[in-house]
């Protein structure tokens, strides 16, 4: 049954809820295979499949964009698109001390709220019992991620206290140095994960936390994957040997954190992934094919970094981005978007993508959430 067809159904109560996903939390098994099903109508399974060719596989965005401002509609538009569960980040990052504490709590707050508004369209996710529970209704798993560790402070019992608050996710840095690491943005600054650092990395191990390389400088990336006990994600992220970027990873590293278990999910933000303004969408895919042959498939995820509206760049949606980046946005590194991707239903166009690059549909499966699934079990359970 294709995913539209199961929500409009499902909507006029004339379809049985489907079927949990196989595999289980922490205590039983995490492998990815688990998650694929040789019965029709399952999720996973290779059955029945939609007009272009998608089975309906579990579909997972490693960080994405769920703005509180987005309509129940632009919501449903997601969800028919196939997308079962998303990684969101809470608050600026940008913020420090006291502020980046209260923005943290009160994000956490906001967002509950939000999600408790639409019970219809969410589900608040802290382990991967809840993506199953989403699928069955037809809703959106969402995740909570903090894009910096600055909401910790020094004071390590709060990776305790937002982990109480649902938080399932951090990054070690945003950018810049902060008392845990160095980011990618600080120029000239080569050092690492530093002595708080690690202390950081030892209690989200132990919280089950995950850790989020994103936006770490390639130091910082490694000292954190060798200290980590855990696998760690680099959510958000393009290959530097493909194009050459600030904000992209080494081969070294996108190697180290697959050998510790983790997992790279490859951004659609178009200034990591090509210089070319149109005519684009083979870069993206470039991206992940890198990802592949260096990690391997089991390793490489999607992580869009991506909001869901169609942007439009008028005068109104770039003041909103300065509004919310500051000096980060440059009018050269603009648009932001690829042109296929810009909206609600980019994960058809990844799909399509994966199966026109060759990779087969286990593959694909993969990619798409499964990876991202097995990666969750095994940290978050």
């Amino acid at each position: 049954m294709k995913r539209r067809t199961f929500l409009r159904a499902a909507a006029a109560g004339s379809v049985l809820p489907l079927a949990p996903l196989a595999g289980s939390e922490r205590s039983g098994t995490s492998d990815p295979s688990a998650l694929r099903s040789t019965s029709p109508g399952v999720p996973g399974a290779i059955g029945p499949v939609s007009p272009a060719g998608r089975p309906d596989a579990l579909i997972m965005d490693a960080m994405g964009e769920l703005r509180l401002e987005y309509p129940p509609e632009l919501v449903r538009q997601m969800l028919a698109s196939g997308l079962d569960a998303i990684t969101v980040t809470l608050c600026d990052p940008k913020p420090v001390g006291a502020e980046a504490v209260e923005l943290a709590i009160d994000s956490a707050l906001e967002h509950d709220r939000f999600l408790k508004a639409h019970p219809d369209l969410f589900i608040k996710a802290t382990g991967v019992s809840d993506v199953r529970t989403a699928r069955r209704s037809g809703r959106l798993a969402v995740f909570y991620l903090y894009q910096n560790s600055v909401q910790f402070g020094d004071d390590l019992d709060r990776v305790d206290l937002f982990y109480r608050m649902g938080v399932r996710s951090s990054q070690i840095t945003y950018n810049e140095r902060n008392a845990a690491g160095v980011g990618c943005r600080a120029e000239g600054d080569s050092g690492g994960l530093t002595e708080f650092g690690r202390a950081l990395v030892d209690r989200m191990n132990r919280a089950r936390m995950l850790i989020d390389l994103s936006h770490a400088n390639m130091q910082t990336m490694a000292d954190t994957i060798e200290w980590s006990s855990e696998p760690c994600i680099i959510s958000h992220t393009g290959c530097d040997a493909v194009h050459p970027h600030v904000r992209n990873t080494t081969d070294r590293n996108l190697r180290a954190v697959a050998e510790n278990g983790g997992l790279v999910g490859v951004c659609q933000l178009r200034p990591f992934l090509t210089e070319k303004k149109s005519d684009n969408l083979h870069a993206y895919f470039d991206h992940i094919v890198h990802a592949v042959d260096v990690c391997g498939v089991e390793h490489v995820g999607i992580g869009s970094d991506r909001d869901h509206r169609v942007i439009e760049m008028t005068p109104e949606y770039i003041a909103e981005l300065r509004a919310e980046e500051g000096s980060q946005v440059q009018n050269s590194e603009l648009p932001y978007f690829i042109d296929e991707l810009n909206g609600p239903t980019r994960m058809e166009v990844v799909w399509d993508g994966l199966v026109a690059r060759g990779y087969s549909e286990d593959d694909v499966e993969r990619i798409m959430g499964r990876n991202v699934y097995r990666l969750y079990s095994d940290v978050l359970g």
